[in-house]
């Protein structure tokens, strides 16, 4: 176990040097980094200066089964029991290991019990989930790091992310970046490309594309999840997905075009592979061929070669403008109306992150947060906000120590000397309390209604979610639209209560529930859904967005926070909302301090 640990760490340590490998084994230096002893050392200076790695090193690697590798990866599965596991089981691949748990064959082996058994379960289950997507807020770490990499590289005239990130979707598949590079300059950049910190893998390296594994060594700064709420922590894995998350890779793309060809590959990459279908259609009834080469006449002529009739593009600007259409941005690339939007010349002006002045969702340490009412509300005016509502957990959700009637109401006093004592300063900057009050059996809310009309808003939200997920459709629907009709909810938070990577929400028909709440605010009673802009959740869903902006249901988006760091989160929800075709006029986040006033407190 111990000379495990110290190859691990002596990996880690080789991917991370800034220095030559070759010149630090040349010179001798390299027994001298701290982690390199000296049979590893050996070896290492082996492979470099002969090209091959210690016979018994190559006997190991070749005799050992795949499968027992990549158990490796299940959280709390070492290679002791891994090896136990074969021995006595003859487990070969993680299959082999779900189906010797799920028979019960473990438990009764000796240091396992059906703990552990069970423990094994759970983590082949995360581990499947994390190998498949990786959320929004990850997937753009790694992306936007790799991206500044290769921008700064000698050679590279422009580059851009691509894909499922740039489209801003709510997890990520791999990373793809477009890098527009002088055909005579390929070789070198490929090269400088391959020698960047950060790459546990070399998958392929050709003429026009690099495949690379990235691993957490390409963040200077270390690598952390930040603080995470029980509730989430627990949906997601617990300690052992932060294990996954911090010994994580992604895999990722460069594809490396002549500069007069960048637009249309950054456009074909980008996708959506529905977006770019209607986009074909819309250059084939124009008489014309579009492809990630360039837009033409139809020719037999292939790849670069039909490149040299394209008409010009530097910016795929041009590219919709030469199909008459006005630009779409990539995150309305999915085939949703944009296309016709686009060709009427009546695409939104989607909201951003300038237009947040404040947010209702946010908690304290009167329930589960980390940061005081001072420490947030100073945050959220160095933040440049207006207002800042937090609306901490009722008494019901034990898990987060929800607040007491007395505790919520005596926070509500403070918060209105506070507000008194800004406005006698000058100082435009208001707090408005709330809580996140559970619903509860047929739609009731967690405090009893006299102290909740004491209080500025109410977010009503589903946390007990084995019980709302074990009912069906009808049931949970109707709870949400007697919770919507109490006088005192104000927004409905989490809306399916879905943890992305984690758990899928309950079931609900919310088309119903939105056209319930369109009712309220058509009669001027204020019923917002929210978009949780919590990387975990990104809920209500950004194809919901574009619904509850038909049905003219106000948005707001929050953070949830629950530390300063928290209050950040705002710009994942900002990239959801624009996602879901939300204007400025959509979203409560936009108003004033008055105007927001106005709209709790009629």
């Amino acid at each position: 176990m111990f000379r495990t640990r110290s190859y691990q760490n002596g990996s880690r340590l080789i991917g991370s040097l800034s220095q030559d490998l070759g010149e630090l084994v040349a010179s001798g230096e390299l027994f001298e980094l701290k982690g390199i002893g000296k049979g590893l050392g050996s070896a290492i200076s082996q492979a470099v200066g002969e090209g091959r790695w210690p016979e018994d090193w190559t006997t190991l690697h070749d005799e050992t089964p795949e499968g027992l590798i990549q158990m490796l990866g299940i959280p709390g599965v070492g290679p002791k029991k891994i090896k136990i596991l074969h021995d006595v089981l003859g487990v070969q691949t993680i299959a082999d290991l779900q189906e010797v748990c799920v028979k019960n064959e473990v438990a009764p082996m000796k240091g396992f019990g059906a703990k552990s058994q069970q423990k094994i379960l759970d983590g082949i289950d995360l581990l499947a989930r994390f190998s498949e997507r990786r959320r929004l807020d990850i997937g753009l770490r790694y992306g936007q790091t790799f991206l500044a990499m290769i921008q700064n590289l000698v050679g590279v005239e422009r580059a851009e992310l691509a894909g499922s990130a740039r489209r801003r979707r709510e997890t990520i598949g791999d990373l793809d970046i477009v890098a527009a590079v002088q055909p005579e300059d390929v070789e070198r950049v490929t090269a400088d490309i391959l020698s960047l910190n950060g790459i546990a893998d070399v998958k392929g390296a050709g003429d026009s594309k690099v495949s690379v594994i990235l691993d957490t060594s390409i963040f200077d700064g270390g690598f952390s999840l930040g603080h995470l709420d029980a509730n989430v922590l627990d949906a997601i894995g617990g300690e052992g997905y932060e294990q996954l998350e911090s010994g994580g890779t992604i895999d990722a793309q460069v594809r490396l075009v002549p500069p007069h060809v960048f637009a249309f590959t950054l456009a074909y990459f980008t996708g959506s592979k529905e977006h770019n279908i209607r986009m074909r259609q819309v250059a084939q009834d124009k008489g014309l061929k579009l492809n990630e080469f360039g837009l033409m006449p139809e020719t037999e002529l292939t790849g670069l070669e039909a490149a040299a009739t394209s008409l010009s593009a530097t910016t795929e600007s041009e590219i919709y403008a030469h199909l008459g259409l006005q630009f779409v941005i990539p995150e309305l690339r999915e085939d949703m109306g944009e296309i016709e939007a686009s060709a009427s010349k009546m695409l939104p002006e989607l909201t951003s992150l300038s237009d947040i002045r404040g947010a209702l969702h946010n908690h304290t340490t009167l329930s589960d947060g980390e940061a005081s009412l001072e420490q947030m509300a100073d945050a959220a005016q160095r933040m440049g906000w207006n207002w800042l509502g937090i609306a901490d957990h009722s008494p019901t959700l034990q898990v987060a120590h929800g607040a007491s009637a007395d505790d919520l109401l005596a926070q509500h006093a403070k918060m209105q000397e506070y507000n008194s004592k800004w406005k006698n300063e000058g100082v435009d900057f208001r707090l408005f309390s709330g809580v996140e009050s559970d619903i509860l059996e047929d739609g009731k809310l967690d405090h009893p209604d006299d102290v909740l009309a004491q209080i500025d808003y109410v977010v009503a939200s589903v946390h007990a979610m084995g019980k709302w997920r074990s009912r069906d459709e009808s049931q949970n629907t109707e709870d949400l639209l007697k919770c919507i009709e109490h006088p005192a909810t104000t927004v409905l938070g989490h809306p399916t209560g879905r943890i992305l990577q984690g758990r899928d929400g309950y079931e609900v028909d919310l088309h119903t529930v939105l056209e319930h709440m369109s009712e309220y605010n058509k009669s001027g009673v204020l019923k917002a859904v929210e978009l949780n802009a919590s990387p975990y959740r990104l809920d209500l869903d950004w194809r919901l967005c574009k619904r509850a902006k038909e049905l003219g249901v106000p948005v707001v988006i929050n953070p949830d926070a629950h530390s300063i760091k928290g209050l950040g989160d705002i710009d994942y929800g900002v990239m959801i909302a624009r996602k879901g075709w939300l204007e400025r006029e959509d979203i409560l986040n936009s108003l004033t301090a008055e105007e927001m006033s106005g709209k709790l407190l009629g």
